[in-house]
């Protein structure tokens, strides 16, 4: 530094600080150095700030007349420069704090030429300025170092002005680009907002038919509890059924049993007869030659059931009834037998006979209400004689005359003597 500037001679910076410790005020720099100093050291902002407090008003000029201004109160002690003093100091304390330790303007050079490295010039040239072991020949090369920094400066910042056009350019496409973007998400979300909306509504239908059916399900549970709760008997009612329905299909097969067997007995019987017809036939007397009328069998393959009537004619019923094809089945009314399997016999029968004078008024009254709700056939005899009950099928067309002209009045002494 001292081969570069040989006014910083090392006597001539102990001459200087033996003149004075005191650091120099800013109307004590020559003039030259107030122009950058103010123009570097302080924003164009706060130094309008700073002279319209000074002045007590707005200015109304423009920035380089307020610049131009205060640079020439600068020259002399007076408020603006005042001002000025006052704001440097408190801005650049730190600066200033770091700076006091130098003691000659050599150390100050150094301090100098870190700050410039290290773009850090507007407190630095303050504090440099400002020292007491700042010499004219330091001071002129501080203000040439501020002017060459402000040259570059200044083409950074038309560099930066460029990227900041471009960035500009750059930041209208791509507002451009958001506002579209901006447009396509709105209309994305108005879509889905529809669709959340239909979605809700469908939701909201399908919770009120939901609620809907269980109110029926719930009406329908306590319908059918109701009605439970008046049948009585439903669940035997309902065991009685299925016996029934078992009973029914063990029917079947039976009666298909006994049409295959009757079926083997006419061929046998067939068989038999082939024989006999080659032999010549006995005379038959002329009052025998002519067979009694024979009233059509209905009941072949049939169930016929007794309801009520003397315990001793059961078995004559059985056996005149068998004897026009059909099957036998007895009921004494409740008597002896269950009234609850009356059901089940009822259902079972084709045909009903109702003993009416061998029978309780219960039974009966069941038997009547059950064949008139089905439309089942059901004979009411009043006599429970084996003749009453041959005449009964007689009207009925189910048993041959000629059986009952022979067996009917046997059958009915015998049941009268039992």
């Amino acid at each position: 530094m001292c081969d570069k500037h040989p006014s910083l001679d090392p006597a001539n910076v102990q001459f200087q600080t033996q003149q004075s410790s005191r650091r120099r005020r800013i109307w004590e720099l020559s003039r030259n150095c107030h122009c950058p100093l103010i123009g570097v050291a302080l924003p164009l902002g706060t130094l309008r700030k700073l002279v319209e407090k000074v002045t007590g008003g707005a200015l109304m000029h423009d920035d380089y007349e307020v610049h131009v201004g205060a640079v020439n109160d600068c020259t002399s002690r007076n408020r603006v420069a005042e001002a000025v003093q006052k704001e440097l100091e408190r801005r650049y304390a730190q600066v200033i704090f770091r700076f006091r330790s130098a003691r000659s303007a050599a150390q100050v050079a150094e301090l100098w030429e870190a700050a410039v490295n290290a773009g850090d010039v507007a407190g630095a040239f303050w504090a440099g300025l400002s020292h007491p072991a700042c010499v004219p020949a330091l001071e002129e090369k501080m203000c040439r170092d501020i002017h060459m920094v402000q040259h570059q400066a200044g083409a950074c910042a038309r560099a930066d002005i460029g990227k900041y056009n471009a960035l500009l350019g750059d930041k209208a496409r791509f507002e451009g680009e958001l506002a579209r973007l901006q447009a396509r998400c709105n209309a994305l979300l108005h879509e889905k907002k529809l669709d959340a909306d239909r979605f809700e509504q469908q939701l909201m239908a399908a919770r009120a038919a939901t609620i809907a059916r269980e109110t029926d399900v719930h009406n329908l549970r306590n319908e059918l509890a109701q009605l439970r709760s008046t049948i009585p008997e439903l669940e035997t009612r309902k065991r009685l059924a299925n016996q029934l329905a078992r009973m029914e299909a063990r029917e079947a097969a039976l009666r298909g049993q006994i049409a295959e067997l009757k079926t083997n007995r006419a061929e046998a019987a067939a068989r038999v007869a082939e024989p006999a017809a080659a032999a010549p036939a006995p005379a038959v007397p002329a009052s025998m030659s002519a067979a009694p009328p024979v009233i059509p069998i209905q009941l072949v393959n049939q169930s016929v059931l007794c309801v009520g009537g003397r315990s001793g004619n059961v078995s004559f019923y059985r056996k005149m009834v068998e004897k026009s094809g059909a099957q036998f089945a007895h009921h004494d009314g409740g008597l002896e037998d269950s009234s609850n399997q009356l059901d089940a016999s009822l259902a079972a029968a084709d045909l009903v006979i109702c003993q009416t004078g061998c029978i309780s008024h219960g039974a009966y009254w069941r038997v009547k209400e059950y064949c008139k709700r089905t439309g089942k056939r059901c004979v009411f005899v009043d006599n429970p004689s084996v003749s009453s009950l041959a005449r009964g099928l007689q009207e009925m067309g189910a048993v041959p005359a000629l059986a009952m002209a022979e067996e009917g009045p046997a059958t009915e002494a015998e049941a009268c003597k039992t």
